[in-house]
């Protein structure tokens, strides 16, 4: 049987890794964050849900950069991807520490298999218009961002070091 996907940023990475599971060792040449994946949890929840856009952005690449790597790794031909330009770098006025009313670091339930999705969405909808969600992680959780935004949160994410990062959440 042939297998054919192709390689968009739109791809979700499961469904990548089913159909070409020798590209995981390629996204991990790529860039070492996507070591996580060999975390049945996060292969089983995020690997299904993330697409191949906001696994670059969780990597700090180019999507263009990662879909042509990985297409050029199965014989696909190169495409023109559009990159986002959505990087804002500047902190909002609206993140004050003080303001912060639930703290959460999901590393510890990662790592015991546990999504962190349902708890998170569960606390965010008991803030009050001006308290913040600090949401501490080990990547950015872009699947996540996109669910909270679409549920009409602010969502604002800081690098601290290479293995954390601070994603500040607000209601609208």
């Amino acid at each position: 049987m042939n297998k054919f996907l192709d390689i968009t940023p739109q791809t979700i990475v499961g469904e990548l890794l089913n159909t070409y599971p020798e590209l995981e060792d390629e996204l991990i040449r790529i860039s070492p964050v996507f070591q996580k994946l060999k975390n049945p949890v996060l292969r089983k929840t995020v690997a299904k849900v993330a697409t191949l856009k906001q696994a670059a952005m969780i990597a700090n690449i180019s999507t263009a950069q990662l879909i042509n790597a990985l297409r050029s790794a199965v014989n696909q031909g190169e495409i023109n991807v559009e990159d986002d330009k959505k990087t804002s770098l500047q902190k909002p006025d609206w993140i004050i520490p003080e303001k912060i009313k639930f703290e959460y670091d999901i590393s510890i339930d990662l790592e015991n298999g546990l999504h962190p999705a349902a708890k998170v969405t569960k606390e965010v909808l008991q803030l009050n218009n001006d308290e913040l969600y600090l949401l501490i992680s080990p990547f950015i959780p872009a699947p996540l961002i996109k669910i909270l935004e679409e549920k009409g949160f602010d969502v604002f994410t800081e690098k601290q070091n290479e293995s954390i990062y601070h994603n500040y959440i607000k209601k609208k």
